[in-house]
């Protein structure tokens, strides 16, 4: 069985650059810089810095007048035709950050979720696991991930996947507060919940240094 790709692009629009066109696809976009409108059949959604849209439509994405750089979720085929850079748009920017296939049980009803997560100078996010799998991009300051064996380090603009059942510690610097992205897709029964297990008993009651800004979510079907 093929399984869907979930991938992480960033794309860097100019100001006075033509509508971008994106093809239908569960996706999530996030604006790091600058302002977009996101045109879809049924209207228009206008987003700044730092708030994000969600949808699985067609959508034209036209710049405000800074210009915008935006973080690009999106769950595809296995065989979806088009790596997803934008390539007919002259002006236009696109990077793939991290592309990675997810083990999703297809008898399982998904939902697409994105926050972000905010940790004070040296807050650890204590040992854990999610209820499904994702894509995180640092957005400021230093996250360390240790997880199955591994020890990662990560500053901004820097993504990594988190395949949701693998135990994760991860501390931030200590220097300054640290923030992430994240976009994950869990169980629909995770609708307005948090995913978040932790695999100590003792962890569970320990007071907790991160906090969350959840931006949306949205139910989805798995992409064929």
């Amino acid at each position: 069985m093929s399984l869907p790709v979930f991938r992480l692009i960033e794309d860097v629009l100019p100001p006075a650059l033509a509508p971008t066109y994106l093809p239908a696809a569960t996706r999530a976009i996030y604006v790091v810089d600058g302002s977009l409108t996101i045109e879809f059949e049924e209207g228009a959604a206008h987003h700044g810095a730092d708030s994000v849209w969600i949808g699985s439509e067609a959508i034209a994405c036209v710049t405000g007048l800074a210009g915008a750089r935006i973080w690009r979720w999106e769950l595809v085929g296995a065989h979806a035709a088009s790596d997803g850079l934008l390539r007919s748009n002259p002006g236009a920017q696109s990077t793939l950050k991290l592309a990675a296939p997810l083990d999703l049980d297809p008898d399982q009803s998904w939902l697409i979720r994105c926050d972000r997560v905010n940790f004070p100078p040296g807050g650890v996010a204590l040992t854990h696991v999610h209820q499904g799998p994702g894509i995180r991009c640092c957005l400021k300051g230093e996250i360390t991930i240790e997880a199955g064996g591994h020890r990662a380090v990560h500053g901004p603009g820097e993504a990594w996947l988190e395949i949701g059942h693998e135990p994760v510690l991860a501390p931030t610097t200590e220097r300054e507060p640290t923030s992430f992205i994240r976009c994950f897709v869990l169980p629909r029964a995770c609708k307005g919940r948090s995913s978040i297990r932790y695999v100590k008993p003792e962890d569970a009651t320990k007071p907790k240094s991160q906090t969350y800004l959840v931006f949306g979510e949205r139910y989805i079907e798995l992409p064929h």
